[in-house]
């Protein structure tokens, strides 16, 4: 489907508990694009839910125009000791290919910034961004996110593959 040049008539909201089947095929769309990955239905499913369940967790958002849902994104938190404050960690972020580099994700960053202004604990927003993914980057370093001088680690438990 073809879209005008100009900026998408959207608005970004909270997501509910409606539109969990779209966050996992947004997800599992995401995970397959950036990693190759195809991610277990029943893993995923059962995580997307838990964020409607146990908000503690974070929350995701996504954007929409009259006729369709365009995007997703999930903040998660983070406890920082060295801050006495959370970061919000910026996740699973999916724009449909029809309506990128067209100010969607910038509109929900903003989204999620002006969420946290009225909050007096959260301390900064992070990030992780595939290596190659220069495209991303150049929008993060645009929305004024800085390159931290930290890689990061992982090791995956069996259970939770």
């Amino acid at each position: 489907m073809n879209h005008p040049k100009g900026p998408p008539s959207f608005h970004v909201r909270h997501a509910v508990e409606e539109d969990a089947d779209l966050i996992v095929a947004f997800n599992q769309a995401m995970a397959l694009e950036t990693e190759g990955r195809a991610l277990k239905d029943q893993v995923i499913r059962a995580g997307v839910q838990r964020i409607f369940d146990e908000p503690a967790h974070g929350f995701y958002l996504v954007a929409e125009t009259a006729k369709e849902t365009i995007a997703t994104l999930m903040v998660t938190r983070e406890w920082s000791d060295w801050r006495n404050g959370q970061f919000w960690w910026i996740q699973s972020v999916y724009v449909k290919s029809d309506y990128r580099r067209r100010g969607v994700y910038r509109d929900m960053y903003l989204f999620v910034k002006e969420l946290a202004s009225s909050q007096k604990d959260i301390c900064g927003f992070r990030l992780y961004v595939e290596k190659d993914n220069l495209i991303a980057q150049k929008t993060y370093r645009t929305l004024d996110m800085e390159e931290t001088p930290y890689l990061l680690f992982e090791e995956e438990l069996p259970t939770n593959s």
